[in-house]
């Protein structure tokens, strides 16, 4: 398995410094490539690929000693190969007819993290390293002291630096990662997403939804109000930037801290979990539309978006795919089409069969039950239903 470890890193004031400059000239070069790009195909129709930028680094690295010169050609590839992934997805996009989202330049503040292949020269990794303690090595940048609170397992393969705030972190990906599979429990679940109930089991128990974002609204509305009232390039306004980033950062965490614990109470709970193949991209578009067709219910679709991005689905599902994956166990997404009008007891299925958010009864048998149980059954049973399909073929 492929799987990555974040630890805290603890640089030296000098250190930091240099990871600054680290991550700036990076920033640099990534621009340049950039426009490099686009005027070659502006003005003169020629596609300029990876290859094509990979082979001038020795030029560029020479001309710059003391800048580009300073860093290793491995992250610097890296960040080639980031821009080059940022266009590949660009003409995806375009192809499939979405929203192509062109490559943009990425200004102060909006390149936190250089990557570095761990195979070759220019970083290096050794958590058998006890005294003075385990420690990074960077070119240009020295051994970095690193806070290492898990073993890792597996090849390191990449070793990335990223800024957050105003902590640094260290991110290593590892390939050949053993997996540790549960015992069985011969147990299985259906799961139906939430926003009052993070997620609802078809045994019938309730995940809370925490909302870290609505307990912190109140602290960061003010500090985006303090923000606004800074003037550009202020001291001022770089603290109350700070303030407002570490309340988001303190938020993601909380996020990630219970979406792992309610994951891993699923996964040691149940062999098989089906859920549903949620679009959430699509579910909280705006409902604003346009001048011509303004949208209806705008400020209740905001609010249920707001509540939806909150309970953080997407975060939830992606943590419980690789620890199901880690564990051993069964996940199988079905489409969640009707789920929640459908009654579990007769197959009934209409929008009458719920009553309110939380009620369900059917208007054919008169079985009733909570609406979110009542969906997480039939979400088991088209799981089921896949499944023996797929053995059957």
């Amino acid at each position: 398995m492929r799987r990555s470890v974040k630890f805290l890193l603890r640089p030296t004031s000098k250190q930091a410094a240099a990871l600054t400059q680290c991550l700036e000239n990076h920033r640099e070069l990534y621009n340049a490539a950039l426009e490099h790009r686009r005027t070659a195909y502006g003005k003169a129709g020629v596609t300029v690929r990876y290859g094509d930028q990979s082979a001038e680094l020795k030029e560029i690295r020479t001309a710059d000693p003391h800048g580009q010169g300073r860093w290793s050609a491995g992250s610097q590839q890296q960040t080639l190969r980031r821009l080059d992934r940022a266009f590949a997805a660009f003409f995806r996009r375009a192809k499939a007819g979405h929203k192509a989202g062109y490559p943009r330049f990425k200004g102060r503040g909006r390149f936190d993290t250089v990557q570095w292949p761990a195979l070759k020269n220019g970083a290096a990794w050794d958590s058998r390293r006890r005294d003075p303690g385990p420690r990074v090595y960077l070119l240009g940048i020295g051994h970095v002291r690193v806070h290492q609170h898990r073993r890792v397992s597996g090849t390191v393969k990449t070793i990335s630096v990223k800024r957050e705030g105003a902590c640094w972190f260290l991110v290593l990906s590892c390939d050949d990662v053993p997996a540790g599979p549960l015992p069985t429990t011969g147990a299985v679940a259906g799961i139906d997403m939430g926003v009052v109930s993070l997620a609802t089991t078809s045994d019938g128990d309730h995940i809370d939804n925490q909302r870290h974002l609505a307990s912190t609204a109140d602290r960061l509305a003010n500090a985006q109000r303090n923000l606004a009232r800074t003037k550009r390039g202020s001291k001022r306004r770089g603290k109350a930037v700070a303030r407002v980033a570490a309340l988001h950062a303190k938020v993601r965490r909380q996020r990630l801290d219970s979406a792992h614990k309610a994951a891993l109470a699923l996964v040691r709970a149940y062999d098989l979990i089906a859920h549903e193949d949620l679009r959430i991209t699509n579910m909280t578009r705006s409902a604003s539309g346009t001048v011509e067709a303004p949208g209806r219910n705008v400020e209740q679709k905001s609010g249920l978006n707001r509540s939806i991005l909150d309970a953080g689905w997407g975060v939830f599902l992606t943590i419980l795919a690789y620890q199901a994956e880690g564990a051993g166990r069964e996940l199988i997404a079905v489409a969640p089409h009707n789920t929640s009008r459908t009654c579990a007891r007769c197959g009934c299925c209409t929008k009458e069969n719920r009553v309110t958010q939380a009620e369900f009864r059917c208007q054919g048998c008169g079985h009733a039950a909570h609406a979110d149980v009542n969906a997480a059954i039939n979400i088991l049973r088209a799981g089921l239903a896949l499944r023996e399909a797929a053995e059957a073929a």
